[in-house]
């Protein structure tokens, strides 16, 4: 049975700033420089550089060791190869990789090798893009649209090869796995045909099958999950429902839940036969032990926080005349900054809120969050203060953006900040540390030249991670002494 707001509130234990249910799941992570402390206690100061959330000395795989090759820092024993670069490898068409990678997925072939869908983020018109996702004959939704996503083929041998799985849509965010096989990917955009040469509206879900090139033919945006500025998607393997997170500003972005209709069952060419209105969508609506609604996320100052949900109905999810998040008054949904990375694990979803900044009560530089569907509840798992030194390399990440659940335990994130940037992890017991730097757009304060990590997901057997940097688009595979990271439970201490 759901947890409802007459039985959350009966359940819930005021602890400081936030509220604690009997047997939740403990805090995943406070970071370097967050403003959050254990359920209970004190917000403390900012930890100094080289230091954990447990205020002991920087743990993981060690320090990052500068690249010669100038590309990915990395920390002792570990290695990358670039996949494919924009403007640099070639599709099996002949055309160059797009550029602009963003949200990623990873399936295991046959013979052991990785099949990748990647999405391109190319906004506006295609005109201003020197590498845009090439209109594929048969594969192409708006000719007007720069954007769509990329089969990348790692075989076990080595070699690498490409092709266009969608072409002509815009933005192409994050996405996600489906318990199918699939990728959905999402369009970062609200634009209507008439917009930068489009001939067709925009703000879908588009599914591609890295399996069956067929199914990619003639693609079709699901209508039935909405139009708005989408990010990232999970898929509940045994209820059914869809979690879709929006990226989106004035105002701040929601959390949507699609339910199905009834006697539907996902599988694949199930979701492109859905009819426009299918099922239903949902706004959610948090609120605190007391019953007292939240209106953005933001307001969570603690790890450990929980706040029990509600779903409020979308009227209009093809935002024909107003906006989906507009089409709610303060008061009837919970909004946030930067909806973000979304990942399915530990029997429910991850969420990431980015960072919060105007339009939003307090300020952070990122959450992360866990969805419980059993209970109907979200707990705050990861909080990052605001980062004051960007450009200061000493584990104050920022930022959070896509993000993956590792098959070693914790999560991985990857930095989308100003200033320097990282792929970083969170340990199940609360501690953070760095896996790569970006070293080729480092830049500086006075000269600028960051570009954010994308499209982190680890491979099905765990071996290898892979993650994109997004400008000016690369592939890369990293792979190394992987291992759990929270083994001193057990006494084992942490090897660097």
């Amino acid at each position: 049975m759901p947890l409802s707001r007459r039985d959350f509130v009966n359940r819930s234990t005021v602890v400081g700033a936030g509220v604690l249910i009997a047997g939740s799941a403990e805090a995943l992570a406070s970071a370097p420089g967050a403003i959050a402390a254990p359920v209970g206690g004190e917000a403390p100061a900012a930890a100094g550089a080289g230091t954990n959330a447990a205020g002991g000395a920087a743990i993981g795989y060690g320090p990052l060791v500068p690249d010669p090759a100038g590309l990915l820092s990395l920390p002792k024993g570990f290695s990358y190869k670039v996949l494919n670069r924009a403007g640099v490898t070639r599709l099996r068409t002949g055309e160059f990789t797009p550029s602009n990678h963003d949200g990623t997925s990873a399936f295991e072939d046959e013979h052991g090798g990785n099949l990748m869908v990647v999405n391109h983020e190319l906004a506006g018109a295609r005109a201003k893009w020197p590498y845009p996702v090439p209109l594929t004959e048969g594969h192409v939704y708006d000719p007007g649209a720069a954007g769509g996503c990329t089969i990348v083929h790692a075989k076990r041998d080595g070699s690498v090869e490409q092709w266009v799985g969608i072409a002509g849509t815009a933005t192409n965010c994050a996405g996600g796995v489906t318990p199918w096989g699939t990728w959905l990917s999402g369009e970062e955009t609200e634009d209507r045909a008439g917009k930068n040469g489009f001939t067709k509206d925009h703000g879908y879900v588009f599914e591609v099958d890295p399996f069956d090139d067929d199914y990619n033919r003639d693609p079709r945006p699901v209508k039935a999950f909405g139009r708005y500025a989408h990010e990232a998607v999970v898929v509940d393997p045994k209820r059914g429902h869809v979690y879709l997170t929006e990226d989106a500003g004035n105002p701040n972005g929601l959390l949507y839940r699609w339910t199905p209709p009834a006697g539907f069952t996902h599988g694949r060419y199930r979701l492109r036969a859905l009819a426009e209105d299918a099922g239903v969508l949902e706004a959610f609506k948090v609120f605190d032990s007391h019953g007292k609604f939240v209106d953005d996320l933001s307001r969570a100052v603690q790890v450990g926080t929980v706040y029990g949900v509600d779903w409020v109905k979308v009227q209009d999810r093809d935002a024909k005349t107003v906006s989906v998040r507009k089409q709610f008054k303060d008061g009837e949904v919970t909004r946030a900054r930067k909806l973000e990375g979304m990942w399915w694990g530990d029997g429910g979803f991850y969420f990431v809120s980015s960072y919060a900044r105007s339009e939003s009560p307090l300020q952070h530089d990122g959450q992360v969050w866990f969805f419980d569907p059993n209970r109907r509840t979200i707990t705050l798992k990861v909080l990052l203060g605001v980062n004051t030194d960007t450009w200061g390399d000493h584990d104050n990440f920022d930022g959070p953006d896509n993000i993956t659940v590792s098959p070693y335990g914790g999560i991985v994130i990857a930095e989308d900040g100003e200033g320097v940037s990282h792929l970083f992890g969170a340990t199940e017991d609360g501690l953070v540390y760095p896996i790569a730097r970006n070293e080729l757009n480092i830049g500086s304060a006075d000269s600028p030249e960051f570009s954010e990590f994308t499209g982190v997901t680890f491979s099905d057997d765990g071996r290898t991670l892979f993650a994109n940097i997004q400008t000016p688009g690369i592939q890369l595979a990293i792979s190394g002494p992987w291992r759990r990271l929270n083994e001193h439970k057990r006494g084992q201490g942490y090897g660097a």
